[in-house]
């Protein structure tokens, strides 16, 4: 029971790492992608629908620092547990296996999603 709530706690800690990360995007590269598309209007839509967009640009420091803190937890985690013991059964061990390879994945996206946010929240703004 004590291993299944630590993974459960593990588990709860990647996700939140990722939406962080993933709401560094709304806030940073997808108004910037929009604009330099040329649909301006559409940003003005989507900000008119849902308004807490504007908040999290307005917040981006504190909203990148959680994400970075989030994921570097969440990467923590994963490398400890890499080398993990898997229970014997095949089933179950080919779904832990699997459960690992995806963490890894979600992890991955996360750093992925949280780097190009911080390219257009903070450095595209010095190249210009």
């Amino acid at each position: 029971m004590q291993n299944y709530q630590r993974s459960f706690k593990e588990g709860i800690i990647r996700y939140l790492g990722l939406f962080t990360s993933m709401s560094t995007l709304l806030c940073c590269a997808l108004p910037a992608l929009l604009v330099s598309l040329g649909m301006g209007a559409s940003m003005i839509t989507l900000t008119h629908a849902i308004p807490q967009i504007t908040w999290v640009g307005e917040n981006k420091v504190y909203v990148f620092s959680f994400a970075v803190v989030m994921l570097t937890i969440s990467s923590i985690f994963t490398y400890k547990n890499r080398n993990a013991p898997c229970p014997i059964d095949p089933k179950l061990r080919d779904a832990c296996l699997r459960g690992r390879k995806y963490s890894e994945i979600v992890l991955i996206l996360g750093w992925i999603s949280i780097s190009v946010g911080f390219f257009f929240a903070f450095l595209a703004q010095l190249l210009t």
